[in-house]
């Protein structure tokens, strides 16, 4: 059951939901606006946040997207606010818009490679058999980096990239060193294998390290990270970024020398990690 959370003075956000593919979705509140962060995977999602929202007397004045998967932007046709995003999630969302997603549309796209199965059947789950949708465009891009004043709190809107979507974009909230990291984190999950590149990883490391942020909100993650956590994650992946091009994609030798580094056998997360930056290695 998901519920609204109220994570400081400024922040609430409600928890994701895995089976259908439900992110977070949250709202940062100053004393003049409230930003909403995603729109949701469905009419439905944004509905149940908007009411959420209202027992607490929030109602949003502008909407950020963190990237244009289906999961972040199905909600759109619900929201009657103004909404940003970066020019490159405009260009995916007008791209979706002539989409069909109809069982037949969708199990197409997955035979041809631009939908993955995990999608397609959370669409269908989440949506039954009510695929009417509309995906409105977005009133307002930016390029680069955006900062928006909403009365005692600030967020700051920045561009990341990364393997998991090329627009992901993070938001940042320095006055409660708060910092959402949408999916930029994840994986590529549109490729053969699921997979990491290290050139992108160690970009993407970079920016978010340049953030002072003691939580750090992943959409699809059941509870925000705390500093501690980030750090080790990062620093995963600056181990497995630095060790899959020294051992050239070898996945037993890179293991080993994580393992030796570590003076320990390693986890099933790091195996894992290890595991999708050996299926996004390229031999140069």
């Amino acid at each position: 059951m998901q519920t609204l959370q109220h994570l400081s003075k400024h922040i609430f956000y409600l928890t994701p939901v895995q089976k259908t593919d439900r992110p977070i979705l949250a709202a940062v509140k100053g004393n003049k606006k409230t930003l909403i962060i995603d729109a949701g995977n469905s009419v439905a999602h944004a509905q149940l946040f908007q009411d959420e929202l209202l027992k607490h007397d929030i109602s949003g004045d502008i909407l950020a997207l963190t990237h244009s998967h289906w999961d972040h932007v199905f909600g759109l046709e619900h929201i009657g606010i103004p909404v940003i995003c970066h020019e490159k999630t405009y260009q995916h969302i007008k791209g979706m818009q002539p989409l069909s997603w109809e069982d037949q549309a969708l199990d197409q796209r997955v035979e041809e490679g631009t939908e993955i199965p995990f999608c397609a059947d959370a669409i269908k789950l989440e949506l039954g058999r009510n695929r009417e949708i509309s995906i409105p465009l977005p009133d307002i891009t930016f390029e680069k980096k955006l900062t928006i004043d909403l009365g005692d709190v600030t967020c700051i809107i920045d561009h990341v990239g990364g393997d998991h979507a090329k627009d992901s974009c993070i938001i940042y909230v320095p006055e409660e060193k708060t910092l959402f990291l949408g999916d930029c984190f994840y994986a590529n999950l549109y490729a053969e294998k699921w997979n990491y590149t290290a050139e992108e990883a160690s970009l993407l490391v970079k920016k978010i390290e340049a953030y002072d942020a003691d939580t750090y909100i992943l959409s699809h993650h059941d509870q925000p990270c705390t500093k501690q956590e980030m750090e080790a994650e990062l620093t995963l992946m600056k181990q497995c970024a630095r060790a899959v091009v020294k051992h050239r994609g070898n996945r037993a030798k890179i293991e080993q020398d994580l393992a030796e580094e570590a003076n320990r056998e390693l986890t099933a997360n790091e195996r894992e990690m290890i595991g999708f930056f050996v299926n996004g290695y390229i031999e140069e």
